[in-house]
Order: C-alpha cells, then sequence, then structure tokens
C-alpha cells in the first residue's frame, strides 16, 4: 500500500467522523440534553446556595 493512498483513506475516514459528530450535534432528539448542559451553571443547588457565603476553617 502506497503512503498517498493511506493518507487518502486516513483523511476520508476523518471526514465521515467529523460529518457523522456533526450530525450527532445537530440531531433532534439531543437538543434537549444540550440545553440542559447549558443551563447547568446558572442553576443553583441547595448545598451551594446555603453555603455560599461561609469561610472555610481548618
Amino acid at each position: 500500500m502506497d503512503v498517498g493512498i493511506l493518507g487518502s483513506i486516513v483523511t476520508v475516514l476523518f471526514f465521515i467522523l467529523f460529518v457523522a459528530i456533526i450530525w450527532w450535534a445537530f440531531h433532534r432528539e439531543n437538543k434537549g440534553k444540550f440545553e440542559d448542559a447549558a443551563n447547568l451553571p446558572f442553576q443553583e443547588d441547595a448545598d451551594g446556595a446555603r453555603d455560599a457565603g461561609k469561610r472555610l476553617t481548618d
């Protein structure tokens, strides 16, 4: 197998992988999961809100 052919095969495989990742990222079934993940930093958890102003002691 020639190095040029191997390079072409690897390029095609990575292009297929790229298209698959793009398809997965924009698929409708994943929209809800990604919206939930995007809102995680804005959610307050019970422990974090309660302990937000406390000082840590040794």
